[in-house]
């Protein structure tokens, strides 16, 4: 429960691997603690009771509608960290999605766990495309769970290009998918630097739960407009603000 309540999400198996138990056992106290109310069960893991799946109201077309002119901008700049022959890995998400139509026709190997991407680049020549394995969430066309978090702790390139809810005021990284945070962190680890892409109405933001403290991602791509006392928190944790 506590580890669930203090990170907003947990895993059965950083779960299994904390208490010393087999995965068996923490899935069958995890049904009996749903059952008294303490915590909602969730694909591959737990959260809390009062946490709600935003996007599984808001399905993936919605999302990408939204801000979208801010969302290219933002994924614009991220485009231009790319080299010609790097390995780049891109996370679920509708700012991920442009900047995937950003890298089109780029000699480059792009590794994803989101469907959308995949459907942007699945027929470009120039991109060699990995595609994760795991749950498909036809909600928001990605792939999660267990077997998308072992797929991505074995690859590794020189970026790895993030989405999120919101960045809170003292940098905190925030989501509002308990299925996809455990994703994300998994990705946090999968290249030489982090980079978050989060246009300006998501600084401040908001989210239900933490992917990552301030300071854990090398560099923020936002736009023009975004909150200069956010910035400037993520400045003093060590993260390198890049504006579009």
């Amino acid at each position: 429960m506590g580890r669930v309540q203090a990170q907003g999400t947990a895993t059965t198996e950083e779960l299994a691997s904390l208490c010393g138990v087999s995965i068996a056992t923490v899935r069958r106290d995890l049904i009996e603690l749903e059952t008294l109310g303490a915590l909602r069960r969730v694909h591959g893991g737990a959260i809390p009771a009062d946490v709600a799946d935003a996007d599984a109201v808001r399905g993936f077309a919605e999302v990408a509608a939204t801000d979208a002119a801010d969302k290219t901008v933002v994924a614009r700049r991220g485009a231009a960290l790319v080299r010609d022959g790097d390995c780049v890995v891109l996370d679920i998400g509708t700012t991920t999605m442009l900047l995937a139509k950003e890298l089109r026709g780029r000699p480059i190997t792009v590794v994803t766990a989101s469907l959308a991407v995949f459907d942007v680049l699945r027929d470009d020549d120039a991109v060699e495309l990995i595609l994760l394995g795991g749950v498909v969430r036809r909600t928001y066309h990605s792939l999660v769970g267990s077997l998308t978090e072992d797929a991505a702790r074995q690859v590794h390139g020189s970026h790895v290009f993030l989405g999120a809810s919101g960045v809170r005021a003292d940098g905190t990284v925030l989501d509002t998918t308990a299925v996809e945070v455990p994703v994300k962190r998994a990705l946090l680890r999968a290249a030489d630097t982090a980079v978050l892409l989060v246009d300006r109405h998501k600084m401040p933001g908001t989210g239900s739960l933490r992917v990552c403290e301030a300071g854990a991602v090398d560099v923020l791509v936002t736009n023009e407009g975004a909150d200069p006392a956010t910035l400037a928190a993520c400045r003093a944790a060590g993260t390198e603000v890049i504006l579009g």
